[in-house]
């Protein structure tokens, strides 16, 4: 059992780690260590340890305080170094406080810091709650492994937001529909939604600060507030928290600088913040007489006060814990659940996935326009990389990969089952070996064995956790290792030597990034890529809430700290090298050699930024992401995260000016409310909309100029909040001249497009419900100057085009892609059209894209307009990306923008497998996706889902063959028929000499889910039917269509051999269908509109041992290989057998 409550409580408040831990079974560990961090010395004793974990207390020198956290970070940093798996208690001199720190190394994102606080004031609880479940037992001693003891320690202390996110989320939105109840002065029911939104937003943001002590020191700052204004209230009627208390905080005080005495008072000590979020809002121009009753505030402050809001720290010992990531989720599922909007909030492992391998790639590309020696092939940068081993392949493709590390990827056995000591597969059992057989591999199928199939079928069970990945089998596991060594020897060999080789060969990108920065030698290289993150324009055109901004931050923020703490170390260098008597001249030069350092030091070290991580925060957010979402709400969302994100890094400190927190920048700008498919994107749009106009002034100039000045106008407006030291009166006035220019501009060109092609709609009408945003104009100095953004991402909303037209309308040819009829199809054509050359673009949208015959049209667009493209492909079976979504079929396209181009052969395409994996693998699936090049996608006239090098010589083959199946079929008046299901393929089709009973209401019918082919005689119609159920006909399904429906042109286009007419399929037909029969059962169905079902169903997997007979007959006809044959055979063999391949499997154990 674990440590009971009341010893572990009495052990953390007496400061004794060492006895907590022995109680829980750690052994002793009585280690010290001493580290330097910024000339501070800390003392690090050893506590505990467990298979190699370890536990250490850390303690400053000279009784002095708890380290912040950028300390405590660097000393987690120092750790590592020394043992990579270990908690850190760090406690002050006084024995006061506690924190309790954690590295959460999670697969596929770099390293997390995880925190939990304690103080001697406290109840341990949330101590006990993750400390408690880190209890080991003498059984389980000999059994126990590093990866045991990491997995418990992590799982312990790594903040589980589900439960309470999902219960937050179902309370919030009955909160959020009484709370817009009593708002009144509002007559407009679009703005009053978005007003009680903004007004949740503003007391979240103030229920977040005032846990930090920002506001006037108390932690219940609003309800200490509320109670006073009701007590007020009482003597005069006519007080009101809202219109007396919170506008005058809102407006006079968080957002103005300068307030006068009594409202000093009345306020209390609390920071001017800026940002935006609390300026008088444009509704609250529009409706100056809102009243929202006390009542409202009671019960939400009610609410909110069931919860423990931190920003990131873990104080509080509750287990209900509210941050900002709940937050942004919440709020994207209230949004889309109340707007059905067709958007899904995207989890972090894809908006990482997608961010990285678009922004990376072209920080690295800028780097190279500017500096384009440091990339030549014998220079310093791709020297490292050659020598880095495995360094970058991820964690699951390394993970059980046997020493020593010079291997093969094919064995050469010096007889079957015997392989070389220092080769891939040595540590396989005997019965594993016995399946390499490299010559009976490329024999072809000539209908004698033996059978590769068959000495492999050991192959499909599963291999050993302590080599295998979750679920993982050997033929898996080999298919991998095979991976890891053809990619280290291309690494050796210098065989990869280009960024874009780190997304097709599925490297970890991030890390090398920041390798490459934190060890190089080369001055100008961390110059230039410097100026390279300040550069990047990265934009969401439908942001939502902000996760794939948010991803591009935290992808940009380590490597904007690694490129500052790189210039302090070569100044510093540089200062140690001209220390003493040098050449003055030596030294002036040097000086001058490192004056873009010295600048930029000079601005992160100014006296406004309350420390560095504000500083870079506070940078990326101004000048690199960008984000606009046709909701007002998600808007506001966004901005509100990104202030909750730069609040985080601050403590209040009422020593210091404004507590200590500089202003928060304003984002106003950055991200804008609007509808990213309606308006002018392009200098050429513009053009287009005044060739034959006279009544416009035909002066298209005068436009352009207007955008030149509100360009100017944002420009300068950054730079004021950039430079901080601005008078908030100069602020002000600044903001006001530019939303002044900006309206102005906007309300011209929304009346050249609606006179242009609206004019048919009411003006006030169409301007509100098709809230256009004009790209030119609003971003004029990116689309215009700079040729477009640089890096483009997101998740576009899946919502057919036809369902808006209610709404909205897009002006006549205004898209190629409108024939696809699908919003993300639309999104993706204006992106490209919005994006610089030689730009990066990624977005996750339909499955469908990738396969279907209406969205050819997307296709060819993203191929005329790339140099590159990768797309990998995701099933919604036995896992899915988005849990919340029915058919969530997901693709995920990443691009390079080119010229367009007419010639779509030029282009590089590559794909991955359709990808499938059951819930213990999805911690994994972006870390093993495998990208090969295709051949062949023009002919197929897809992007084919296909993962290797074999599927790319069968595809050939197949696209070879003249014939298709189409041409055995006649019409419907013949007696001989197949029978099948048109959707809901999934794993296996329902394939049928015979139609399946159907009963409607007792009576026996048809189902309109069932389509029928005919054919000529019964010879061909067998042969057709074992074709179709063959594993080769599934795998060609699955390469080329949208793996859901089945479509007569899915069958139609299948390739037929001339030699296959001459086979006698008879004896295979029957008993295949003989098997289907043994499998059929019945279930009951009750349907709203059609009553009582009752339908026959089958299971033909139970028919496989038949197919596979089928297989080995075919390979004969289409020429395939041993090797062929059985990767045909056990195609997703895991996935489509799924319970009765395990169960086989625990049968011959």
């Amino acid at each position: 059992m674990a440590i009971a409550k009341d010893v572990f409580a009495q052990f953390i408040k007496a400061f004794q780690f060492r006895e907590v831990f022995n109680e829980m079974g750690w052994n002793n560990d009585r280690s010290k260590q001493t580290l330097v961090v910024d000339g501070a010395r800390y003392t690090l004793t050893g506590v505990a340890e467990k298979r190699g974990f370890r536990i250490f207390t850390c303690t400053p020198a000279d009784g002095a305080a708890l380290p912040d956290r950028l300390t405590r970070k660097q000393i987690e940093g120092k750790v590592t170094k020394l043992f990579q798996e270990h908690l850190i208690i760090f406690i002050d001199a006084a024995q006061q406080e506690q924190i309790w720190q954690l590295a959460v190394r999670k697969a596929g994102s770099p390293t997390r810091i995880s925190e939990t606080r304690y103080s001697l004031a406290q109840d341990p609880q949330l101590l006990y709650q993750r400390a408690s479940g880190l209890f080991f037992t003498l059984d389980e001693e000999e059994h126990v492994t590093i990866i045991d003891v990491t997995t418990r320690v992590a799982e312990n202390f790594q903040q589980n937001n589900e439960k309470v996110t999902k219960k937050f989320y179902e309370r919030f939105k009955k909160q959020h529909a009484a709370f817009l109840k009593f708002i009144q002065g509002i007559d407009d029911n679009m703005r009053r939604d978005w007003y009680a939104s903004l007004m949740l937003n503003r007391l979240m943001f103030c229920y977040f600060i005032q846990k930090k002590g920002f506001l006037d020191n108390n932690t219940n700052y609003l309800q200490t507030k509320l109670r006073a204004c009701q007590a007020r209230k009482g003597q005069n009627a006519f007080y009101s928290f809202y219109r007396n208390f919170l506008l005058a905080l809102f407006h006079q005080g968080l957002g103005a600088p300068q307030r006068d005495e009594q409202l000093e008072v009345e306020l209390g000590q609390i920071p001017y913040l800026n940002g935006g979020l609390f300026d008088e809002h444009e509704i609250e121009k529009t409706f100056p007489k809102i009243q929202i009753a006390d009542q409202a505030f009671e019960a939400l402050f009610d609410f909110f006060d069931e919860y423990e809001w931190h920003l990131d720290t873990r104080a509080a010992a509750s287990g209900r814990d509210i941050n900002p990531d709940v937050i942004g989720y919440i709020f994207e599922k209230y949004i889309n659940d109340r707007a059905q909007m067709g958007a899904y909030y995207t989890k972090e492992d894809i908006t990482d996935y997608i961010s990285k391998n678009c922004v990376i790639p072209w920080l690295f590309d800028e780097v190279k326009r500017q500096y384009p020696a440091a990339f030549a092939a014998d220079g310093w940068l791709w020297f490292m990389f050659r020598h880095s081993g495995d360094e970058y392949l991820y964690d699951a493709v390394k993970y059980g990969i046997p020493e020593p590390s010079t291997l093969t990827p094919n064995p050469s056995p010096r007889g079957r089952g015997e392989v070389g000591e220092t080769d891939l597969f040595a540590d396989l059992p005997p019965e594993i070996l016995q399946g390499f057989d490299p010559e009976l591999e490329q024999k072809i199928v000539d209908g004698s064995g033996p059978w590769l199939w068959e000495l492999r079928k050991s192959w499909n069970r599963s291999a050993p956790a302590d080599i295998a990945l979750p679920t993982e089998t050997y033929r898996e596991l080999i298919e991998r290792r095979r991976r890891y060594a053809e990619i280290t020897a291309k690494i050796a060999n210098g065989e990869i030597h280009a960024i874009n080789d780190f997304i097709t060969y599925n490297l970890n990108i991030r890390q090398f990034a920041q390798d490459v920065i934190e060890t190089t030698a080369d001055a100008e290289f961390v110059k230039q890529f410097y100026k390279a993150l300040n550069r990047i324009t990265i934009l969401d055109p439908t942001c939502g809430s902000g996760a794939f901004l948010f991803a591009a931050l935290n992808i940009l923020e380590p490597l904007y700290e690694a490129c500052i703490h790189r210039m302090k170390n070569f100044i510093d260098e540089e200062e140690m090298n001209h220390r003493g008597p040098q050449i003055a001249t030596d030294q002036k030069q040097g000086k001058t050699h490192y004056k873009f350092f010295e600048e930029v030091l000079r601005q992160v070290n100014a006296p406004e930024h309350p420390n560095l991580q504000y500083f870079i925060y506070k940078s990326i957010i101004l000048n690199n992401l960008y984000g606009v979402d046709i909701m007002n709400e998600a808007v506001e969302i966004a901005k509100l995260r990104l202030f909750l994100k730069l609040a985080a890094t601050v403590d209040a400190d009422y020593r210091k000016p404004n507590l200590g927190l500089e202003p928060l920048p304003d984002v106003d700008f950055n991200i804008r409310a609007g509808n990213t498919l309606v308006g002018y994107a392009t200098e050429t749009q513009l053009n287009e909309a005044f060739v034959g106009r006279f009544d416009f002034d035909n002066d298209a100039g005068r436009i352009k100029e207007q955008c030149d000045i509100v360009a100017r106008a944002f420009a300068r407006y950054k730079e004021i909040q950039l430079a901080g030291r601005a008078e908030f009166a100069d602020f002000k006035q600044a903001k006001d001249d530019l939303n002044r220019r900006l309206a102005h501009l906007t309300d011209k060109l929304n009346a050249l497009l609606h006179k242009q092609h609206y004019a048919h709609i009411p003006y006030e009408h169409w301007q509100a419900a098709h809230q256009p945003l004009h790209w030119f104009a609003e971003f004029y100095e990116i689309i215009h100057a700079r040729g477009g953004f640089d890096a483009i991402i997101g998740n576009p909303p899946y919502v057919e085009y036809s369902k808006t037209k209610k709404t909205y309308q897009l002006k006549a040819n205004a898209y190629e892609s409108e024939s696809a009829g699908n919003l993300y199809a639309l999104c993706f054509e204006r992106s490209l059209a919005i994006q610089r050359i030689d730009g990066w673009i990624g977005m996750i949208v339909q499955q469908p894209i990738v396969s279907t015959q209406r969205m050819e049209v997307v296709r060819k667009i993203l191929l005329q307009n790339s140099k590159i493209v990768l797309s990998s492909t995701f099933d919604d079976r036995p896992s899915k990306l988005f849990d919340g979504m029915h058919h969530a079929r997901m693709a995920v396209l990443i691009a390079q923008k080119t010229h367009k181009q007419e010639n779509i052969n030029l282009v590089d395409l590559y794909v991955t497998r359709y990808n499938k994996w059951y819930k213990e693998e999805s911690s994994i699936v972006f870390e093993i996706l495998n990208y090969i090049k295709s051949e062949h996608h023009l002919k197929l006239n897809v992007f084919p889902k296909m993962g290797s090098v074999l599927e790319n010589t069968m595809i050939a083959q197949l696209v070879s063959i003249p014939t298709f199946l189409a041409y055995w079929r006649t019409n419907r008046e013949a007696n001989y028929q197949i029978y099948y299901k048109i959707t809901g393929v999934g794993h296996w089709f329902t394939i049928t000499v015979r139609p399946p009973r159907f009963f409607r209401e007792g009576i026996e019918s048809s189902s309109t889910r069932e389509n029928t082919i005919t054919f000529t005689n019964q010879q061909i119609r067998d042969q057709a039917f074992t074709l179709m159920n063959s594993s080769l006909f599934y795998w060609f399904y699955q390469v080329r269509t949208n793996c859901r429906d089945f479509n007569p042109s899915d069958y139609k286009t299948f390739p037929i051999p001339d030699n296959l007419d001459s086979e006698d399929f008879s004896s295979l037909s029957q008993k295949l269908q003989e098997s289907i029969d043994s499998s059929s059962t019945f279930i009951n169905i009750t349907h709203q509109k059609t009553g009582e079902i009752k339908l026959e169903q089958f299971r033909p997997r139970e028919a496989k041992p038949i197919i596979d007979e089928i297989d080995t007959v075919l390979a004969q006809h289409y020429g395939f290989s041993q090797a062929e044959l059985d990767f045909i055979i056990n195609y997703d063999i895991k996935y489509r057998l799924g319970k009765e391949l395990r169960s086989a499997e625990e049968e011959g154990a």
